[in-house]
């Protein structure tokens, strides 16, 4: 119950079946997880009822002084192209760029795809205006940008019936004049539009990326807007967190809710972000700083790599198939999760993916009309899953429907139900290993020297399994799987990027150019930081120079370790270069000229710290947790499903081993121990598993 004293942080995250909640009480310094279905027409709805049942679990709203949000309505903007009429207006005689793109097929399968398309131009060239301007490479007007021709811009854009408009001119980020003067005009005709700028967005180098990056944000930015505004509302009338609403962007910081609506590019992959920061956090309590995150839900899988406690951050990104440049923690997404579904296709064979049943009608083991055999009901069918229930009772469990749904499945395969639940599982499980294999082996990096972080509400599930086919030791299951990602939102600080391109050769670098590009960079930051109410003390900037060698497409980050530079910290720097160059390409080239391309500075507000309790011991035998016992199927074992004792979760604690194979349930997860594995219960109440490899 709420006393006088109490005060909570709220974190939330919209995922596709549910909205996860964490309700971290700083008095106690204890947290509480709690989970809703998802409401795909109007997310905010969700977001309500959830709050609406902390009420009734007597937490008061307006004792929630920090509420964190994590939010796919960006990203199903863009992959469901459903965001902003929009139009762009570029500079006269480059319309091509947007459609021409990178002129050639992106990496992996498509490569060999002989009906390859690129997707659909967000917009379309009859909503696309030349602009008469120029701006040259130095800065130097070579075109003037007239009063008439801005006129022209507008009315061309007011009849072609837009609603945003994405602005981006040729070497816009060496002269911003000619954009800022365009963007005031329209703001001052139109003050409903949405306006952004590739200047004020995106000050760098590429202009394909740089425009890429634009349209998208004025593309998904007012969907944004308007749920951020909806969502405000109930916040305002419920008095949560007023000084402080936070959502949590790709980059792995989150960002004040005003400045959600203006940057909504920078929230695409917001969910994901959480459960990555979640984890580092789980690895330096534990320990571990070499890790890969595998965030399994009801529609996909996340996987990212975290080297030395690090997340590697790429700021070239590409998201069904389109093209972003802000920073992003490499995050490769599948769709496989709880809720994929199964089919046989014309040719006899199984496929499981893509599509899913979502939150709406989902897996016909939840009893909401879904009849499509889905991951889900194969968890059910082969005895992992509860048949029964979920959610400690809240969600009622219809085995029979699970069955009847992959019985089809085994009718077109010609096999037992049994072994299509198997095969259904065992195809899952190879797209999700295929995912880390992307980000880690095929990177030259080994896996037994990370550890497997599974989260999500199925990743647990798989992740034993997984483990054992790629060779990974341990497994760690956080103490709320279901609800790390939320978690992750409560651990994360606010942090904002800048950028400004400036190319030149490193060995012709006037040191005190710069020290004025970063002065600048942090002037604005410490001022950006400052409103949004943090101290000096709570502000810290670090500072990098992306640098390449001479007439490369690509740069790599080197870390500045201390301001201002001088001619003895460039050429040392030039030496860090070659090292980063040769840890990410496998090769350098000291020899050769060296030019820096881009000046970065990330600026971080720092936010109180979430503790995770450590658990008390208890000399209790670890049979008191076993509540039952199912029959499961391990083909390692025996062709036939086998009998496995099931643990209660909540009754495990620290110092408590026992060998699988095993079931682990809990709230919002259930972890399958496979043959040959050991559980041993940590301080925080982490499961750490390790046991045979393949």
């Amino acid at each position: 119950m709420t006393t006088a004293e109490t005060f909570y942080r709220v974190a939330t995250d919209t995922g596709g079946t549910f909205t996860d909640f964490v309700v971290f009480d700083e008095h106690a310094n204890d947290y509480t997880i709690m989970k809703v279905p998802s409401t795909p027409d109007d997310p905010s709805r969700a977001v309500v009822d959830g709050l609406e049942a902390l009420c009734a679990r007597g937490i008061r709203p307006d004792r929630i002084r920090v509420f964190m949000h994590g939010t796919t309505v960006g990203t199903n903007a863009l992959l469901e192209e459903r965001g902003a009429r929009t139009g762009l207006a570029i500079t006269a005689g480059f319309r091509g760029i947007y459609e021409t793109m990178e002129q050639s097929r992106p990496f992996g399968p498509a490569v060999f795809d002989l009906g390859y398309t690129k997707p659909a131009m967000l917009v379309p060239q009859s909503r696309t205006v030349e602009v008469p301007e120029r701006v040259t490479f130095t800065g130097d007007v070579r075109v003037e940008l007239t009063d008439e021709a801005i006129g022209e811009a507008v009315a061309a854009l007011e009849a072609a019936g837009v609603d945003a408009v994405a602005i981006c001119f040729l070497f816009s980020f060496m002269n911003t004049d000619h954009e800022n003067r365009l963007a005031e005009a329209l703001r001052r005709a139109h003050p409903e539009w949405f306006v952004t700028t590739s200047a004020d967005l995106l000050p760098q180098l590429r202009e394909y990326y740089r425009l890429s990056t634009t349209v998208i944000n004025a593309y998904v930015s007012p969907v944004l807007a308007n749920y951020v505004a909806r969502l405000s509302d109930e916040l305002d009338a419920r008095s949560v967190a007023v000084a402080r609403r936070f959502t949590m962007q790709s980059n792995g910081g989150s960002a004040p809710f005003g400045k959600t609506a203006e940057r909504g590019v920078s929230t695409i992959l917001s969910g994901p972000a959480g459960g990555v920061t979640a984890a580092i956090g789980l690895g330096e309590i534990t320990g571990r700083d070499n890790i890969i995150t595998f965030d399994m839900g009801g529609t996909s899988c996340d996987v990212a790599l975290v080297r030395h406690g690090i997340a590697l951050v790429s700021d070239h990104n590409t998201v069904d198939g389109r093209h972003l440049a802000v920073p992003m923690l490499d995050i490769n997404t599948v769709s496989a999760g709880g809720g994929t579904i199964a089919r046989v296709d014309d040719g006899g064979g199984l496929r499981v993916g893509p599509r899913s049943a979502g939150a709406v009608p989902g897996p016909a083991a939840y009893g909401h009309g879904g009849t499509e055999a889905t991951v889900t009901d194969a968890d059910v069918v082969l005895g992992y899953l509860n048949p029964a229930w979920l959610l400690d009772g809240d969600l009622p469990v219809d085995a029979a429907a699970a069955h009847r749904a992959i019985d089809r499945v085994a009718e077109g395969l010609g096999v037992s139900t049994l072994r299509a639940a198997d095969g259904i599982v065992r195809v899952v499980n190879i797209k999700m290993a295929e995912a880390i294999r992307a980000i880690s082996t095929e990177r030259g990096f080994d896996l037994r020297e990370f550890c497997l972080i599974p989260f999500g509400g199925a990743g647990p599930l798989h992740a034993c399994q997984i483990a054992i086919d790629l060779g990974i030791p341990t497994v760690v299951v956080p103490a709320t799987p279901g609800a790390t990602s939320a978690l992750g939102l409560l651990m994360s600080d606010v942090r904002h990027d800048f950028v400004r391109s400036l190319l030149s050769p490193l060995a012709e670098l006037d040191p005190a150019t710069a020290n004025k590009l970063f002065d600048e960079m942090a002037t604005a930051a410490r001022a950006q930081l400052s409103s949004e109410g943090f101290s000096e003390e709570q502000t810290t900037l670090e500072y990098f120079l992306d640098m390449r060698y001479a007439g490369q497409g690509y740069e790599n980050a080197v870390r500045v370790e201390r301001l201002p530079l001088g001619a003895q910290d460039l050429a040392r720097y030039r030496q860090v270069f070659d090292e980063v160059h040769r840890q990410f390409h496998g090769h350098a080239a000291p020899d050769q000229p060296v030019e820096v391309v881009s000046y970065r500075t990330v600026a971080t507000g720092e936010l109180p710290d979430v503790r995770l309790a450590r658990m008390h011991a208890v000399d209790t035998p670890v049979e008191d947790a076993i509540i039952a016992t199912r029959t499961a199927y391990f083909p390692v074992v025996s062709k036939e499903p086998i009998d496995v004792d099931v643990y209660a979760r909540k009754r495990l604690r620290p110092g408590h081993r026992f060998d699988g194979p095993a079931i682990v349930e809990q709230y919002d997860a259930t972890t399958v121990v496979c043959p040959e594995q050991t559980v041993a219960v940590d301080e925080f109440g982490n499961l750490i598993i390790t046991g045979t490899l393949a």
